[in-house]
């Protein structure tokens, strides 16, 4: 399938590993431009070295000014950005009923305004050429909340809430605004999470696993490169009439439609 994305401007936030580093890599395999930012710089540089089109840049997106500052950078190094994808890292671990003020707004700045920050500085050039994609890496939990894990269901549930609104005002303008789900995708925060788990329960970090593992029907973790390819097709010229959509892969975890 021609996916159309040569020459095309990508942004790739939390793209020093896992997920992001993925994203980045299966864009760049298209031919794509790609903006590599984490705030670990050295290793988001390090990366983009290796890839035939893209710079890496070292930011925290957490602070007021970054995502202007992030997308100025981006647009210098290779134009308006056409695909922006989001990502970041998720809030610790913990349960709902323990949730304090500060946590919660803290989550809701990662998870959430950040992001709507990075989406208003490069949707109005989109809109103007007619031509744009956004792709939010989610969670499982926004579908499923999941157990443990308060901040990041609150968060993740608010952006898909924007998400969902958004796409609806531009569809006609061209852009495409979709989310897509992991499950246990095998990755260092899926790892720290079993982790976690494991001193929680009493159990080994492998029987943690095994269980996990065992819960999901394809019995198995995802990895990063199946989960970039659902990403990269969606940031394709192709999925142009797929938009306002929540897609999982998670191997068939969660059991609703």
């Amino acid at each position: 399938m021609e996916t159309g994305l040569r020459g095309k401007n990508v942004l790739v936030p939390g793209a020093s590993s896992g997920i992001g580093l993925a994203i980045a890599r299966a864009l760049a395999a298209e031919g794509a431009n790609v903006v590599l930012a984490a705030r670990r710089g050295d290793l988001v540089r390090a990366e983009a070295a290796r890839l035939e089109s893209a710079v890496g840049i070292g930011i925290d997106l957490t602070d007021g000014g970054a995502p202007a500052a992030l997308v100025d950078a981006a647009v210098g190094a290779f134009g308006p950005i056409d695909v922006l994808i989001l990502n970041s890292g998720g809030p610790p671990p913990g349960g709902a009923a323990d949730v304090s003020d500060e946590q919660a707004l803290a989550a809701v700045h990662q998870l959430l305004l950040q992001h709507m920050r990075l989406t208003s500085l490069v949707l109005p050039g989109m809109r103007e050429r007619g031509w744009g994609r956004i792709v939010a890496v989610g969670s499982s939990g926004v579908q499923q909340p999941l157990p443990n894990l308060a901040l990041s269901n609150i968060g993740r549930a608010g952006l898909a809430g924007y998400l969902k609104t958004l796409a609806a005002e531009v569809a006609k303008d061209g852009v495409t605004v979709n989310m897509v789900l992991p499950g246990r995708i095998d990755t260092d925060r899926v790892g720290s999470l079993d982790a976690a788990a494991a001193k929680r329960t009493g159990r080994s970090p492998e029987e943690t696993r095994a269980a996990s593992e065992a819960s999901i029907p394809a019995g198995r973790y995802g990895k990063p490169e199946e989960f970039a390819a659902v990403v990269a097709f969606l940031a394709s010229g192709p999925a142009s009439y797929v938009t306002g959509e929540q897609i999982r892969c998670d191997g068939g975890l969660v059991r609703s439609y």
